[in-house]
């Protein structure tokens, strides 16, 4: 390790199961990297969904993964693994973690991380690699989404939706989504959703079938599973890929399943953090290739909320919990509040 690189750090901690008050700063060891790692100065840190619920106690954390939170950073590289080739001190990367990017240092895998594009601030890099890394996974790899098609994704205006939407667009799909207020619909829409629904005062389904003619959509994103599971199904076209990656509102439901015999229809599901280093090294690589140079050309962009200090890792997960946002919340380890973007 660099003379230059501390043994500690401030970093945050869960206490115990529970609220966001279980968020506590605290002083960590530094990471070593292994050999197939580089260590990263995080600038900042993305918080999403599973952060949350790790908290809670609700997502068991893998027993090779750190026990600090955080699934995303950006920053500058300090250290490298004897494995590594492609990464050299200095260099502006994001990344996805396997937990611990909640903190001043991170040690990520060399192949989970990305350049980080020419003139973008590290709190919007810190927004992509946990939701892209996500979407494309499940929606272009899994789900084969064609240029063209009809894509849906529920809760649009958050982090996931944002960047569904965005990708969807970007291959001339005709775009639908759900959300739950008139604002939040008119910011999907402004993001280039052709309809979105307001789930709390219409009926989507209903919805989706005017929208589309009565065909349906070809690939259609779930995050909230349970009573939304039937109506998914049935808002299918024929050929139909229907992907779960998450269960807002449970993992159980009774389903009438004749509809996807007479659609033929595909559902599907992954979660990212459980599959293999290689597996991941794929996905980012693909991302690399197909999905930078979007983000590059400015036809897509990471959409920022708000940004925290980390020591205020607490009130971010309270803005999460209630909602409120539309986009994403970052952490920050310095103050760059000025690279925040406010969404319009």
């Amino acid at each position: 390790m660099p003379d230059t690189v501390p043994t500690m750090m401030k970093a945050i901690a869960i206490a115990e199961p529970g609220g966001p008050a279980m968020l506590r700063e605290i002083d960590y060891p530094v990471p070593r990297p292994r050999a197939s790692e580089v260590l990263v100065r995080v600038v900042a840190a993305g918080v999403n969904r599973p952060d949350v619920l790790q908290r809670q106690g609700k997502y068991p954390v893998p027993p090779d993964a750190s026990p600090l939170p955080g699934l995303e950073v950006a920053g500058e590289i300090v250290a490298i693994g004897d494995a590594v080739e492609r990464w050299h001190a200095g260099d502006r990367v994001m990344a996805l973690t396997h937990g611990g990017g909640y903190a001043e240092f991170c040690a990520v895998e060399a192949g989970h991380c990305l350049p980080i594009p020419s003139g973008m601030s590290f709190v919007d890099a810190a927004a992509i690699p946990e939701t892209f890394f996500t979407v494309w996974y499940n929606v272009f790899t899994r789900c084969r989404l064609a240029d063209g098609e009809t894509f849906m994704v529920h809760g649009g205006s958050s982090g996931i939706g944002t960047t569904a939407i965005q990708l969807a667009k970007a291959h001339a799909c005709f775009v639908l989504t759900t959300a739950g207020s008139d604002e939040k619909c008119g910011f999907c829409e402004r993001l280039g959703a052709d309809k979105a629904f307001n789930y709390r005062n219409e009926d989507w389904q209903a919805g989706v079938r005017k929208a589309t003619g009565g065909r349906g959509v070809d690939v259609l994103l779930d995050m909230v599973a349970g009573p939304y599971t039937q109506k998914n199904l049935e808002s299918m076209a024929r050929d139909g890929r229907c992907c779960i990656i998450a269960f807002l509102q449970g993992s159980k439901a009774e389903l009438d399943l004749r509809v996807v015999l007479a659609n033929r229809l595909t559902v599907t599901g992954s979660t990212l953090r459980p599959q293999s280093v290689a597996e991941k090294a794929r996905i980012a690589a693909d991302l690399e290739r197909n999905v930078l140079p979007l983000i590059e050309s400015g036809r897509v962009r990471p959409v920022i909320h708000e940004a925290f200090s980390l020591a205020s890792a607490a009130a971010a997960h309270e803005l999460m919990e209630s909602s409120r946002h539309m986009g994403k919340i970052v952490l920050t380890t310095s103050d760059v509040t000025q690279e925040v973007a406010k969404h319009d």
